[in-house]
């Protein structure tokens, strides 16, 4: 017999011999807490075997979780590695400050070890840093589903002629998690990382937490603070996604942010066309790059050791153009391109090599990173399921989004996942207070995402950080942005309105 089944007749067997004045006071009584002894474990700290968290003092720790929050009295439990990082000022220790690096599917074990360095030491000193691997994630039990690439994302062309193979692959990606790992992919959800966040809240024995999160772990916060409003003492959101878009939506978005970071850079490298030959105007830095993918759809440049196709090529400028610091990295990469499309000899830069590596060779880690992130984005919101959709939306892009639109609008593995979501994605909607930090260019949360994220946090102070970057602050990328969160981490002062920096 299963044990739930166990239990139940356990209990109506023993029901039968208890006087009725006793059931009756029993039938009154609150039901126990079926996460009571989940919020109530004992963490056996030690010190941590990554050599990074080691010497920055850290411990380690396993925390004990249900599978299925919905039936967490059935037995079945996930382990999560988390680390701590303990206040270095215990007479002015206010709490805890969980972190979550973003992805989803990233590593967050050695993410307090990061934020400490950037943080003001006085800022940093009030909190016992916490970091954790989410469910499904590097120690957390990370997925090994033997996927052999860092993302499914891929050019279908603007002719379409690459969308059978990319929906191939996506499909064969989603398969292989599938196959085996079944019982456990339904439960990887921003929902569930939320609730993980809560149990390990109150097994460290806190009222309340504070919390740090970039990327998408600042739509984790959002949803950890509409789940546990009066859980929560500090947010920070750096660089959060737009919940209501999160799925395909939010990869329909980078499509639009990229061509115009594209433009962006297009106005930078057009004045130094002496130095890069890119193109004397906007226009036609714009032709070349548009040129070059042309070039490489037709044949793959031989570069490095590689042969980079038209359907990659765009993906690896997409990383390009994510910061706007790198502009002259950037454009060395395009001029290094051009020639080995010319078939001229070319001294590989350490940034294109890597580069190339990263997308045509990506290390065994990158799989898991990758098999991680596609649970998380497919349990939680249902994609659409037709190719012909995923077709129209690359044809409605294109003139608008010659290079990126048939990368962010093709099919992604959601598209043939086999698990619909279990429980609807969670609406935010609160007055919690948040300090929300968020670049203008951001290729990857784009800024437009943000306000609307704002308005519906009618708590939260926007701060407006003009450039082109994703994760300002550990970034380091701007210093009034800095000061802000060292602020507000200090002495939990928010600006007094929405600003920009």
């Amino acid at each position: 017999m299963k044990p739930a089944l166990v239990l139940a007749a356990a209990l109506a067997l023993s029901s039968a011999a208890v006087p009725a004045a006793a059931a009756a006071s029993a039938a009154t009584s609150p039901a126990p807490d079926p996460l009571d002894r989940f919020q109530h474990q004992n963490l056996a700290w030690s010190p941590c075997q990554d050599a990074q968290l080691a010497a920055a003092g850290a411990q380690c720790a396993t925390l004990t979780v249900p599978l299925d929050y919905r039936t967490p009295q059935d037995g079945r439990t996930l382990a999560l590695a988390v680390s701590r990082i303990r206040a270095a000022d215990p007479a002015g220790r206010r709490g805890i400050l969980q972190t979550n690096p973003g992805g989803p599917g990233n590593r967050g074990l050695d993410l307090p070890v990061a934020l400490r360095a950037r943080l003001a030491p006085a800022a940093a000193a009030r909190y016992d840093l916490i970091g954790m691997d989410p469910r499904g994630v590097g120690a957390s039990g990370g997925l090994d589903c033997g996927l052999n690439r860092g993302s499914w994302l891929r050019s279908v062309g603007g002719d379409l002629s690459g969308f059978p193979e990319a929906w191939r692959l996506a499909k064969a990606d989603a398969d292989a998690c599938w196959a085996k790992y079944p019982d456990l992919l339904p439960h990887l959800t921003t929902r569930n990382t939320a609730r993980d966040m809560d149990v390990l809240r109150a097994a460290l024995g806190e009222q309340r937490t504070s919390f740090f999160g970039q990327s998408y772990g600042g739509l984790l916060g959002a949803v950890y603070a509409q789940l546990y409003p009066q859980r929560v003492d500090r947010l920070v959101l750096d660089s959060a996604l737009d919940p209501a878009r999160f799925g395909v939506g939010a990869f329909q978005d980078m499509g639009a942010a990229n061509e115009r970071a594209l433009d962006d850079f297009a106005a930078w490298a057009a004045p130094r066309n002496g130095t890069y030959g890119l193109g004397a105007d906007p226009a036609a830095v714009r032709a070349t790059v548009e040129g070059l993918v042309r070039r490489a759809s037709a044949a793959p440049i031989a570069v490095d050791g590689f042969r980079l196709d038209g359907a990659l090529l765009p993906v690896l400028l997409s990383v390009c153009q994510g910061d706007d610091r790198d502009s002259a990295d950037y454009a060395d990469v395009l001029r290094q391109l051009l020639d080995a499309a010319d078939g001229k000899p070319v001294q590989v830069s350490p940034a294109l090599h890597e580069l190339l590596t990263s997308v045509l060779a990506p290390d065994p880690g990158a799989g898991a990173d990758l098999a991680g992130a596609m649970a998380y984005l497919c349990d939680d919101v249902a994609a659409p399921r037709s190719p012909g959709w995923y077709r129209a939306a690359v044809q409605r892009a294109l003139p608008a989004e010659p290079v990126f639109g048939p990368v962010f609008n093709g099919p992604t593995p959601c598209a043939s996942w086999r698990g619909v979501p279990q429980e609807p994605f969670v609406r935010v909607h609160n007055a919690v207070p948040a300090l929300q930090i968020q670049a203008t260019g951001d290729t990857h949360a784009p800024y437009p995402g943000a306000l609307a994220l704002h308005a519906r946090l009618t708590g939260s102070r926007l701060l407006t950080v003009p450039g082109r970057v994703h994760t300002v602050v550990l970034n380091g990328y701007s210093d009034c942005a800095q000061r802000a969160v060292d602020a507000y981490l200090s002495d939990g002062t928010l600006p007094g309105a929405d600003a920009s920096c």
